[in-house]
């Protein structure tokens, strides 16, 4: 399995698509109601859909940033308003936060290779069984 898509709920889809624009991703759909983006690395895809009720339980969506600091700084400079600058987490990560025009949480941050091997990782530990699903 592999994470490909996320679609996040919005309020304004035209307002929610001017700020991931803003923030780097290459919209390749253009609806009304709904907005579809390209992230400038790999292959992954981010979209917005017209909700007028935003019942989300702690929606936070993670962007990795190589020069974290740097595109802070960035997006400070055009106007973006972070509600977390970057710091360093207990788990390895530098993390800053934002909320898109609807209220979703965005997360950008650097792991390098405590993002998928933290010291601490269950890859480390010895083999424990799982149940089929």
């Amino acid at each position: 399995m592999n994470l490909n898509h996320v679609t996040l709920p919005a309020v304004d889809v035209r307002r929610s698509a001017a700020f991931y624009r803003a923030l780097g991703l290459l919209q390749i759909v253009d609806a009304s109601h709904y907005a579809r983006f390209e992230f400038p690395d790999g292959e992954a895809t981010l979209s917005v859909h017209l909700s007028d009720a935003l019942d989300r339980p702690g929606v936070v969506v993670y962007f990795e940033c190589a020069q974290l600091d740097d595109r802070v700084r960035q997006l400070q400079s055009h106007g973006f308003v972070f509600t977390a600058l970057p710091s360093n987490q207990p788990w390895l990560w530098r993390e800053a936060r934002l909320k898109d025009p609807s209220g979703n949480v965005i997360c950008l941050f650097a792991a390098g290779d405590n993002r998928r091997n933290p010291p601490y990782s269950a890859r480390k530990r010895p083999a424990i069984e799982t149940a089929r699903v």
